[in-house]
């Protein structure tokens, strides 16, 4: 289980026009006290700001890391050259993953990341531009605790992370398949 902290109320703006999602496969759970960070692997700068306002819209102030490419979420992953300073580059307890990658496909870090033994505890959500079954069906198979429709609106975002009336306003996010 991992848990992601809100605070205050969320702002007022609108959201994007034109969002979807085309599935979740997740549910609330019980509180832990431990934030996490995520890591957003998008190579487009477009939709990376539309995560970032997302978050911001539905109030998650968790650290957020981004990388552009599918090599860099492995290296990243890994602890390997710059990213083995787990002081500037913490650990993930989410990964926001996007298919269409340079250099490593989404569905080959996904399924690299379910072979290592050490991250079995990571979720990782598929951000996709299209609800196409077939990767839906992938990103099941081979792990995904979700699958998001680009570009998320902060009402996708508050279903991944449900909000629970417990102390401190905390957000829960709980891999688990309905």
């Amino acid at each position: 289980m991992v848990v992601f902290r809100k605070t205050g109320a969320a702002p007022s703006r609108h959201t994007p026009a034109g969002s979807r999602i085309a599935t979740t496969f997740l549910k609330p759970c019980a509180m832990n006290d431990n934030a996490g960070t995520i890591l957003l692997v998008e190579d487009d700068q477009n939709d990376v700001f539309f995560i970032q306002y997302a978050f911001e819209v539905a109030n998650i102030t968790n650290p957020l890391q981004i990388v552009g490419d599918g090599q860099q979420a492995i290296d990243y992953l890994r602890g390997a050259g710059k990213y083995a300073d787990r002081s500037r580059f913490a650990f993930p307890s989410l990964v926001l993953l996007d298919l269409k990658l340079p250099y490593v496909h989404g569905f080959e870090v996904l399924r690299w990341t379910r072979q290592q033994p050490s991250l079995n505890e990571v979720s990782v959500v598929v951000l996709a531009s299209s609800p196409e079954e077939r990767d839906l069906q992938k990103a099941r198979e081979l792990g995904a605790k979700s699958y998001l429709v680009k570009p998320p609106t902060a009402e996708m975002m508050l279903r991944l992370f449900s909000a629970q009336p417990e102390a401190k306003s905390t957000a829960v996010f709980s891999p688990s398949f309905l």
